[in-house]
């Protein structure tokens, strides 16, 4: 199967448009949680995936726009959109970028969750070192996961703890909040009733 010559500016603008519509879904939905009584989790994290996906696809234009897109590597790639689209299509009104939970609501249970604990972020993280392998750019790739490793090790830690406030509250009234997180992964300025994907970026949320 042939190489597709010159095809790296056309990912790279496909993924950016697809980002930013996940941002568009993401922010409605998380409105909706807010406004339903959701509570945030680990906002001081957020800024720091954004960043980091943000670098990621600089980085792929900037090394990658003018480079062919290994075929081989564009199939898996596919899958992957399919895999992405199923986690979307799962969780329905509750993807969302951002840690949100809903006092004692069941967490996800269909769809790939039947299976995996968090099929997003095995979704991203297999797109961030597939992306830069169809360029030809193995070393970005490296770099990416490792970053990409530390934040969801970071992420997962507080959206498993937010999993397990919700499944021990008993949804009572406004004035509940979150136990205390260490200060990096609290938001103090959280204010129930107000609002984008792992990114791309959801996962389980009550």
């Amino acid at each position: 199967m042939p190489d597709m010559p010159a095809a790296g500016a056309w990912l790279v603008l496909f993924l950016l448009v697809q980002r930013l519509a996940e941002l568009l879904l993401a922010r409605t939905n998380t409105a909706r949680l807010r406004a339903a009584g959701a509570v945030e989790f680990g906002a001081g994290h957020y800024p720091l995936m954004v960043a980091m996906h943000a670098c990621w696809l600089a980085a792929l234009w900037i090394f990658g726009h003018d480079r062919a897109v290994s075929a081989p590597w564009l199939a898996v790639f596919i899958l992957l959109q399919a895999a992405r689209v199923w986690v979307i299509a799962t969780l329905g009104r509750r993807w969302t970028t951002r840690v949100l939970v809903s006092p004692g609501a069941p967490p996800i249970a269909a769809g790939p969750y039947r299976w995996l604990r968090h099929p997003n972020y095995a979704v991203v993280a297999l797109e961030l070192a597939v992306v830069p392998l169809m360029l030809g750019l193995p070393a970005l790739a490296l770099i990416v996961s490792a970053a990409n490793a530390a934040m969801l090790w970071w992420r997962i830690g507080v959206e498993n703890a937010a999993l397990g406030w919700a499944a021990g509250s008993d949804g009572a009234a406004g004035g509940d909040r979150p136990p205390p997180l260490p200060m990096r992964d609290r938001d103090d300025s959280y204010a129930p009733g107000f609002a984008p994907g792992d990114a791309g970026c959801g996962n389980r949320r009550p």
